[in-house]
């Protein structure tokens, strides 16, 4: 049911099925497969193009959930919305916000880092605190896209991807001509089964990124549609880019040659000389600025939900008439994603958040299967298939497949990881209760 504030100002659809798609590219893309293939390769070889292969399968047991969840509910908030449908219960739903609001803000305080490192580099610059003005100008400046409305957000993301998918698609075309020249199959001599499973731990996050789409759902177009098309397509269009970039860099150089650090350029400047480095470098401004973009919207839009729906005050819900965007929300994360900046080392912190995120994919996939049970009678645009009775089989598997990935990234990164989101968890559960005169603490019925 509309609230009395949503009748006054809603959120513009003004996002086709191309803008959609572009935000689930941008944001699986990210900046991190420019560094991440390095590390790939170095523990599986020739044989990576597979592990991005099986990475994608396992990604997309989840990201079926979400085109069939987010056809459904087509709201902004949607972990919020799906958790708190399927189980009814307020502090869960808003743990589940919580923690990615949370990722999201640091998150993006890392990316912006990153960028304000890549360009310091470009102009030789080394001191910190002007490394972390560049990132707060950067921040800004994309909090303001966010604001002036979701077309300005949409064609800015678009043009971000294009450039940031071109990266990719130049280390493939001068790669074709050596397509063919070595063996696809050969695993480095130290490789066992162990490293390669936790390498396609590792991949799957390189995946992450099509679940944003849901959370920009009050702004596209026909999306019970749109959004599970959109969904599907980004997987699809990122695990094409990934693959053939994968066979593209080990049929330039042996595997166990390339800089792990700078993977992409490795290439580029074998090809190319130093022009190609300076190509990627470029390119990667864009890839991390494009991330960050996406991370401030969807953050923002998850705020704005969670208010419409009483699980934060109410007045950070509220619209511009003007711009049609969540404009205390989208403010809000602008500032909070600014602060971290000043605390030192955050990556720690930020790298930990992802742990959260296989929390929220496996609650996810647990809503799809309790809504089939509870409520089959709701209409269901887009439905996953096969099934057994009321039980989606896909969904099923995404909860064991985050389930054993939580095992295997808990044990890589050590009980720091666990520890830390706890504390994040905690701090929610307090913020929660110190509210709880300004939201509703229990679901209506």
């Amino acid at each position: 049911m509309l609230e009395e504030g949503e009748k006054k100002a809603q959120l513009k659809r003004r996002v086709t099925l191309f803008g959609a798609t572009a935000y689930g590219v941008g944001n699986i893309l990210g900046a991190g497969i420019y560094a991440l293939i390095g590390i790939v390769i170095g523990d599986t070889g020739n044989y990576s193009w597979i592990i991005f292969v099986i990475a994608a399968i396992i990604g997309a047991f989840t990201g079926l959930s979400y085109a069939e969840l987010s056809a459904m509910y087509p709201k902004s908030a949607a972990e919020f919305v799906y958790t708190e449908e399927a189980f009814r219960i307020r502090i869960l739903s808003f743990l589940l916000g919580w923690i990615i609001i949370f990722s999201g803000v640091l998150s993006a305080a890392t990316v912006a880092l990153g960028f304000a490192g890549y360009l310091s580099n470009l102009l030789g610059i080394s001191m910190e605190i002007l490394i972390s003005i560049m990132a707060v100008i950067l921040i800004v400046i994309l909090g303001l896209i966010n604001f002036f409305g979701i077309r300005a957000s949409t064609w800015t993301n678009v043009l971000f991807t294009l450039i940031e998918a071109s990266g990719l698609i130049l280390i493939i075309i001068i790669g074709i001509p050596k397509f063919g020249t070595v063996n696809y199959f050969v695993l480095p001599p130290s490789s066992s089964v162990f490293s390669v499973f936790s390498t396609v731990g590792l991949v799957f996050f390189a995946y992450i990124g099509f679940e944003d789409v849901a959370n920009i759902a009050e702004e596209v177009k026909r999306p019970a549609k749109n959004l599970p098309r959109a969904i599907i397509i980004s997987i699809v269009i990122t695990t094409l880019l990934y693959c053939f970039t994968a066979i593209s860099v080990v049929s330039i150089k042996p595997f166990d040659t390339i800089d792990p650090s700078a993977p992409l350029s490795d290439v580029a400047i074998t090809i190319l000389g130093p022009i190609g480095g300076v190509i990627m470098s470029l390119i990667a401004l864009f890839a991390t600025a494009n991330t960050v973009l996406i991370m401030l919207i969807v953050t923002s839009r998850m705020m704005y939900g969670m208010a419409r729906d009483k699980a934060l005050p109410e007045g950070i819900g509220k619209i511009s008439p003007k711009f049609k965007t969540p404009a205390l929300a989208v403010l809000l994360t602008t500032i909070f994603t600014i602060i971290p900046l000043f605390f030192g080392d955050i990556r720690l912190v930020a790298d930990a958040t992802v742990f959260g995120v296989l929390v929220t994919f496996f609650l996810v996939n647990l809503s799809l299967i309790v809504l089939r049970k509870k409520k089959p009678e709701l209409e269901r645009p887009f439905k996953q298939k096969p099934n057994i009775k009321w039980m989606p089989i896909i969904a099923f598997l995404g909860c064991l497949a985050c389930l054993g990935l939580l095992f295997t990234f808990a044990d890589l990164n050590g009980l720091w990881t666990v520890l830390i989101q706890g504390i994040i968890i905690v701090c929610g559960i307090i913020v929660f209760y110190a509210m709880k005169s300004k939201i509703q603490t229990s679901v209506r019925k």
